[in-house]
């Protein structure tokens, strides 16, 4: 798993745990992504390297969250939703996380991994989560490609340890094609799901997805984000800001991991 980043925090009810940052070796095996395929699920990361210590944060809920970084449709991607900043949004609220990076995007790529070398990849995340902070309570998700990857993964074979599903921006179709096909594999998931969803999203018509979601009963809950695009933009004319958005949208995400942990 190249490029990883796992970040731990520190809590009073559970051992005390000092943030580290792991990244693995920059090299990726040569076919890699056929053996990943091939096992399918049973991938395991590069060697960690470079474990540097780094301030300890407070945390009552962590969660392993594998974030998508890029934009499958072409659409920018929102400089306050970046990685980073999500990560240390989370952190204040108490929720660590676990950030990789997806093969094709570690080459460098703009061509989505095929699904199963994506759904390996998530699987390998989840086990280095699972192998630093497997007594807490997990939880994986992500965004857009990086949601639907972990939520197909999901639906396959349970992830280890993960008690529910987060998605920033779930790309239930492509952008002018509406169609729920996408969300077909839903019903195979039988642990909780969040939906962080901006009504602008043009990945994910409301008409289609209200009903996706109300079909998933109570397993499932849509967070709708007023005036928010995919990346969780909004217009000015709105009278919010995307700061406002994110700290919206990452509240609710910190309320619904509190619920369910």
């Amino acid at each position: 798993l190249p490029s990883t980043l796992v970040e731990k925090s520190s809590t009073s009810q559970l051992q005390r745990y000092q943030q580290h940052s792991w990244n693995s070796a920059d090299s990726f095996p040569e076919e890699a992504e056929e053996e990943l395929a091939r096992r399918d699920g049973s991938a395991t990361p590069s060697t960690a390297q470079n474990s540097p210590q780094a301030t300890s944060r407070s945390t009552g809920f962590p969660v392993g969250l594998p974030y998508e970084d890029s934009e499958v449709s072409g659409e920018s991607q929102s400089v306050g939703f970046g990685k980073t900043a999500l990560a240390e949004g989370l952190a204040e609220r108490g929720i660590a996380t676990l950030r990789y990076q997806f093969p094709y995007m570690e080459k460098g790529g703009k061509r989505p991994d095929p699904p199963a070398v994506a759904q390996a990849t998530v699987r390998a995340a989840v086990a280095e989560m699972t192998r630093h902070c497997g007594e807490l309570p997990l939880f994986a998700g992500g965004k857009s490609f990086g949601g639907r990857m972990t939520s197909q993964a999901q639906a396959k074979a349970p992830l280890e340890s993960v008690r529910g599903l987060v998605f920033l921006g779930f790309p239930l179709h492509p952008a002018g094609k509406p169609s729920s096909e996408r969300a077909a594999h839903l019903a195979e998931v039988k642990i909780p799901m969040l939906f962080l969803q901006g009504t602008r999203d043009a990945l994910a018509e409301l008409e289609l997805l209200e009903p996706v979601v109300k079909g998933l009963g109570s397993r499932a809950k849509l967070h709708l984000a007023q005036e928010a695009d995919h990346s969780f933009h909004v217009l000015k004319r709105s009278g919010r800001d995307d700061r406002e958005v994110m700290a919206e949208v990452l509240d609710a995400f910190a309320a619904w991991v509190a619920k369910h942990s």
